[in-house]
C-alpha cells in the first residue's frame, strides 16, 4: 500500500532568539507561517523489515541521516509497534538549506503517512508527542497555520489567520547556511525587545501596515548576507509590503496584497535566481492526498 502527502514550507514572520539554555539548545520566539510551496512524500509498505528512503534532489541524503527515517523509528517507537518495512520517497521542491523547513515538513509528512498506512488512529496530540522527538520545526509543521512557537519552537499556540494575498519566495543558489555557525553569531548580538511580542499584537489586530514592518529575524541581523539584502532591495522596490529572510537561512519571502506586484516581482526574481517560488498563506500543515 502506498500513501501519499503534501509537506508544506514554511515562513519565519518574525524570529527572536532569547539565549542559549542548559542543554545547548537556544530559546526563540518565532511566528511561524505554512505557505503552499510543497515537497510530495510518499510512503510504501514492503517485506525488507527495514526503513529506506530515496530523493534525487542533491545534497538531500538517501541513508538514515535523513530526517524523514527518524521520523518513521520515532513513529514505531512512539506506537510499540515492531518496526515495519517502509520506503520513503520524497519528490522535493522545497530548497534544502533555505530556512523553509521542508526536511522537517518531510518528517511530519512521515508521520501522517505511517499513521494512515499502519491505521494507527494518532490523535492529533499524538502526532505532535512524536514530532517533538524529531526536531524543533516538525510540531509546527505537523500543525501548520499561524502560530506562535516558543521553548525551542515546539511549544505552540494558535494565532490569527494571516490575512495575505501572494508571498514570493527566493533562496539565493550560491548561500547555504549552517545553523550552527548562525547561532554563534546571533549569540554575539546586543540585546534587543521581542518583535514577535510586536508581530502577535499586529496579527491580532489585523492590521497588515503593521505586520509588514514588524516582520524581523535575529540570524538576518547576525548574518548580513550581501545575497539577502540584494534580493531584499529588488522585492521592495517592486512594492512588497514586507520582506524578511526566513529562519537562519538563506531563503527570503516577501508579502504582498496586490497580485500583479508580486507577480511581477517574480518575474523578475525567477530570472536571476532559478529557485523563486509564488505561494500562499496556508492554515493546515501536512495532509494525507492520496
Amino acid at each position: 500500500m502506498k500513501v501519499t502527502v503534501k509537506a508544506p514550507a514554511k515562513i519565519n514572520l518574525s524570529l527572536d532568539v532569547l539565549g542559549k539554555r542548559p542543554d545547548g539548545y537556544h530559546n526563540i520566539s518565532t511566528v511561524m507561517q505554512a505557505v503552499s510551496l510543497y515537497d510530495t512524500v510518499s510512503v510504501t509498505d514492503n517485506d525488507s523489515g527495514k526503513v529506506t528512503v530515496s530523493c534525487g534532489y542533491e545534497g538531500v541524503p538517501n541513508d538514515e541521516s535523513n530526517i524523514a527515517v527518524k521520523a518513521a523509528y520515532r513513529f514505531f517507537d512512539y506506537c510499540k509497534m515492531p518496526q515495519k518495512g517502509v520506503h520513503i520517497e520524497i519528490d522535493k521542491q522545497i530548497p534544502t538549506q533555505a530556512g523553509l523547513a521542508g526536511g522537517s515538513s518531510d518528517g511530519a509528512a512521515v508521520i501522517f503517512g505511517l499513521n494512515r498506512l499502519f491505521s494507527a488512529n494518532l490523535s492529533p496530540a499524538d502526532m505532535r508527542a512524536i514530532a517533538e522527538r524529531v526536531g524543533a520545526d516538525v510540531p509546527f509543521c505537523v500543525e501548520g497555520g499561524t502560530r506562535l512557537c516558543t521553548g525551542t519552537g515546539t511549544t505552540m499556540q494558535k494565532l490569527p489567520k494571516f490575512r495575505c494575498g501572494d508571498i514570493v519566495i527566493c533562496k539565493p543558489a550560491t548561500v547555504s547556511v549552517s545553523t550552527a555557525e548562525a547561532y554563534q553569531k546571533v549569540d554575539a548580538l546586543a540585546p534587543h525587545p521581542c518583535y514577535t511580542d510586536e508581530m502577535v499584537k499586529a496579527l491580532f489586530s489585523r492590521d497588515m501596515f503593521m505586520i509588514s514592518t514588524t516582520i524581523f529575524n535575529d540570524f538576518e541581523l547576525a548574518l548580513q548576507i550581501p545575497e539577502v539584502n540584494g534580493i531584499k532591495k529588488i522585492m521592495l522596490k517592486n512594492k512588497a509590503r514586507g520582506a524578511g529572510m526566513s529562519g537562519s537561512g538563506s531563503a527570503v519571502f516577501a508579502i504582498f496584497t496586490s497580485p500583479s506586484k508580486a507577480k511581477k516581482c517574480f518575474d523578475e526574481l525567477k530570472q536571476a535566481y532559478p529557485q523563486t517560488f509564488m505561494c500562499k498563506p496556508v492554515e493546515v500543515g501536512c495532509e494525507v492526498v492520496d
